[in-house]
């Protein structure tokens, strides 16, 4: 996953369009998934009476669920993926029983067809913004950003957020739903917490996640949007995280706040006050930037409590790095072991997501916004985000499309690097989605139509079949 792009290559990226979803699907037993050949969208009709959209019983049988096996090899390369059909054991939220479809014994469960789609863990949004969005209103393209600042922004932002408030209760539900039909149940939401809305962002946003606490996890980051000392929200960010918060957050400490260092130890004191971990937006690219990083480094180092629990979100910074001092920041942060939360930019500088992960940082991805006044072009999907990791990094062959996917799903993956099956096994968790594609690479390739989304075993988004 280490390979880079020539500036050619992600030119023609940037202009490329999206790869539309498709998935063929065939046979039951042990089959090559390269040669499977009847689109999975036959297998599901719309307006089939048998289709259901939920599941009541808490101990149910999904049959039919097309498994990864193993890898295919021809000349020493990883040519295909294996695949087979087999029943699953849902029971409590938690997969109960696995076992091959063929030869399988009847059971006398309430019993579900999957119809030979895939299974796939379920996705995670890790890094989005619940509390703030155009999404679920009237469409509104972004003012355009052209010689504006970051504290431009800001100030759009103070004047949009009062109108935003009466409905973004409705609004989130709405992204969450459409989370649900791309394959995504768990997510990191960050949310505002400025003068401008107070606590009233984070109150509306803990009202629209306790309507769906069956169906959605989603972790929450006390977002100092107007900045942690320009705004002067230090005691609204300690109310914060005392109504449920995990995450304390924090924004470009040079830019925004003007003072790095101070900037910073404010964000880390609220952290170590109140035990709970740190999420930071940091999009500098200047010096400052690279700085910042590394001063975050050294306080971990020094405050061994917060190893494990800081995740640096976007890090353009480390973009800029090369050679010694990238290799030497990266130790750093694997060290200390921070988490990178990134959105898989394309730009002129390359994030070195592969590289960290080889290092051991654990990288993860987030849609940022669906859409608002900073962006217009969230999808909501993960799968997405996988597929353009995997163009960006030159992961085109079947191994390389499969550990993409890892980026989506918080490095799970069907198949370990030898492939051999390590998900799902008992005791899972259900969490998990059927998709419209053969194996993982082609689901990652050609951003596969997600036909179904469980949460807990509940079946959130999608339809099955009565078995």
């Amino acid at each position: 996953m280490q390979n880079s792009l020539q500036q050619s290559r992600r030119s023609f990226l940037s202009q490329s369009a999206k790869l539309t979803a498709g998935g063929a699907l065939i046979a039951s037993g042990m089959t090559s998934a390269a040669a499977a050949t009847t689109p999975a969208s036959q297998a599901q009709q719309c307006d089939d009476p048998k289709q259901v959209s939920s599941i009541a019983p808490a101990h149910y049988q999904l049959r039919n669920v097309r498994l990864e096996e193993g890898f295919e090899h021809q000349d020493g390369m990883i040519v295909a993926t294996q695949t087979a059909l087999y029943h699953l054991e849902i029971k409590d939220g938690k997969i109960a029983v696995i076992q091959p479809a063929i030869g399988a014994v009847a059971s006398s469960l309430p019993g579900f067809d999957a119809q030979g789609l895939l299974l796939l863990p379920a996705t995670r949004d890790m890094h989005i913004h619940l509390d703030k969005t155009f999404y679920g209103g009237p469409w509104e393209a972004p003012r355009p950003r052209k010689g504006k600042t970051i504290m431009d922004m800001i100030a759009r932002e103070q004047v949009l957020i009062p109108q935003l408030l009466p409905t973004s209760v409705e609004r989130a539900e709405a992204i969450i739903r459409l989370l649900h039909s791309k394959g995504t149940t768990v997510a990191r939401s960050h949310c505002n917490i400025d003068p401008v809305s107070g606590l009233k962002s984070l109150e509306h946003l803990q009202i629209a996640l306790e309507k769906h606490r069956q169906d959605f996890s989603c972790e929450i980051v006390a977002f100092p949007q107007h900045g942690l000392l320009h705004s002067n929200v230090d005691s609204l960010m300690r109310e914060a995280m005392q109504m449920g918060v995990q995450y304390v957050g924090g924004l470009d400490p040079t830019n925004v706040d003007g003072a790095m260092e101070k900037s910073l130890d404010a964000m880390f004191r609220i952290a170590l006050d109140t035990h709970k971990g740190v999420d930071i937006h940091l999009h500098e690219t200047t010096p400052a930037g690279v700085a910042a990083v590394k001063y975050m480094i050294k306080t971990v180092e020094q405050n061994p409590q917060l190893q494990g629990n800081v995740t640096l979100s976007h890090g353009f910074a480390l973009s800029t790095l090369k050679g010694d001092e990238l290799d030497e920041v990266i130790d750093g942060l694997a060290r200390q072991r921070f988490t990178v939360a990134s959105t898989v930019p394309i730009g002129k500088l390359a994030m070195p997501l592969p590289q960290l992960s080889q290092k051991g940082v654990f990288v993860m991805t987030g849609t940022d916004s669906v859409i608002d006044h900073w962006s217009p072009f969230g999808t909501g999907s993960m799968l997405e985000k996988a597929n353009l990791y995997a163009q960006l990094y030159g992961n085109s062959d079947e191994f390389g499309l499969t550990r993409s996917l890892a980026i989506a799903t918080g490095n799970i993956l069907p198949l370990d690097d030898n492939g051999k099956r390590q998900w799902p096994v008992v005791n899972d968790n259900a969490q998990m989605i059927l998709v419209a594609a053969s194996c993982s690479a082609e689901a990652v390739a050609r951003v596969s139509d997600v036909k179904a989304t469980f949460h807990q075993g509940r079946l959130v988004a999608g339809s099955v079949q009565k078995a």
